[in-house]
């Protein structure tokens, strides 16, 4: 595998390969990372190649590899014994992962994470939408068809990429999650932990705090719950370029004391108590592929709210654990407000969500995946010729 971004960077790539790369061991196959250093070690560099990179400008958090160094490591991954290259990200790691590919003469897969069509316009606002969506299009085009298969997180997403004339063999398979994982959390241990009296209402949004997230819409619907649920309180959990922003609007709609920003949480405990604390967690991104945080919450028993567009439809099922609404604050506000003030339904909710999450388990996904590997393997070997394949046959 190579990719542009990976732990200790936390968003939903980097979940994505950590999540498939943990599966994938536990059923005994070898796997390779190849990712930027950013000057801190995770718990399991195992496996690991760390590329010196730079940071990226106008988004400190993610770094840009060094392409010397990262062709330098052909040699290294020469007697490798591989079978296939997996890229992640369509920025070096892709032309890396392609030179990789030829190199060793095996076929090469990606994974279309992200939605850049939408994502694009929120980084480079000083050229037209338009032209950044036809830019995005020809890209995605271009490296897609350059590629033996291409792996999809939801249906909409292929439908988006088959309109851009990409043909290559697509396969849908989402993030899984790993139920046993999320199963604790700590709702009271949360609430003492930010002073949250234990009957106050709360909702919650968890993941990359960035404008493409749609969370100025959610702070616009928070305002008007304050209306209706005046000691309502909106946390926030994560960091990312839209922080300043964000805080800022919260400020100028007077939520201050209803607006909760606590930045990135350890998976391994304070994240599970916070979907744990809230009574719903929130959620409209336009640009999902998938929207794993979704499926997280469910599986801890917290309801969801959500507007249902691009990945998350396939996700999200009316009253399985969810409620899905329109990108309209009035409604969406209504929404939310019906919910807190219905203990029975949350709880119903809550408890049909964590049956929904049980159809997504990351061992069932990656199994999917290694069954698409084989696939385009299989595919690239060259035909056997007609006899040789009619005297093996007739040998059993």
């Amino acid at each position: 595998m190579v990719t542009d971004v990976y732990l200790p960077r936390v968003n939903g790539v980097s979940t994505s390969i950590q999540t498939f790369r943990r599966e994938f061991r536990a059923l005994g196959h070898e796997v390779l990372l190849i990712a930027p250093d950013y000057g801190l070690l995770t718990e399991d560099e195992q496996g690991l190649i760390r590329v010196p990179a730079l940071r990226v400008p106008l988004d400190p958090e993610d770094r840009f590899m060094r392409w010397r160094r990262l062709r330098n490591l052909l040699p290294r991954l020469a007697g490798g014994g591989f079978d296939l290259v997996h890229i992640q990200t369509p920025f070096l790691a892709h032309y890396a992962g392609v030179a990789f590919s030829n190199a060793l003469d095996v076929p090469r897969v990606e994974t279309y994470h992200t939605y850049f069509e939408e994502y694009f316009y929120h980084y480079v606002r000083f050229l037209p939408k338009q032209s950044l969506k036809g830019l995005a299009r020809r890209l995605s085009r271009g490296q897609c068809n350059d590629l033996d298969g291409l792996v999809v997180p939801s249906h909409q997403m292929r439908t988006v990429l088959e309109g851009y004339g990409i043909s290559v063999p697509m396969e849908v398979i989402p993030t899984g999650l790993d139920l046993d994982e999320f199963a604790s959390g700590d709702r009271e241990a949360f609430r003492r932990r930010y002073s949250i009296p234990p009957e106050r209402p709360v909702i919650a949004y968890v993941g990359r705090v960035a404008f493409e997230k749609n969370i100025d819409f959610l702070l616009r619907v928070t305002a008007r719950l304050k209306a209706v649920v005046p000691d309502i309180l909106f946390v926030v959990s994560g960091e990312g370029p839209a922080l300043t922003s964000l805080k800022e609007q919260a400020r100028r709609l007077g939520l201050e004391a209803h607006a909760l920003f606590v930045g990135y949480l350890d998976r391994r405990g304070p994240l599970l108590d916070c979907y744990r604390a809230a009574d719903a967690f929130i959620f409209a991104s336009r640009t999902e592929t998938q929207g794993l945080v979704l499926l997280e919450a469910m599986a801890l028993g917290t309801p969801v709210v959500s507007t249902a567009i691009m990945g998350t439809r396939d996700m999200l099922r009316e009253g399985a654990g969810a409620v899905i609404v329109p990108e309209d604050e009035s409604a969406f506000a209504a929404a939310v407000a019906n919910l807190l003030q219905d203990e029975p339904r949350r709880r119903k909710l809550g408890a049909a969500g964590q049956r929904h999450a049980k159809q997504w388990t990351a061992r069932a996904m990656a199994e999917r995946l290694l069954a698409f590997y084989r696939g385009v393997i299989d595919a690239r070997r060259p035909a056997q010729p007609a006899a040789r394949v009619a005297r093996e046959a007739a040998s059993y």
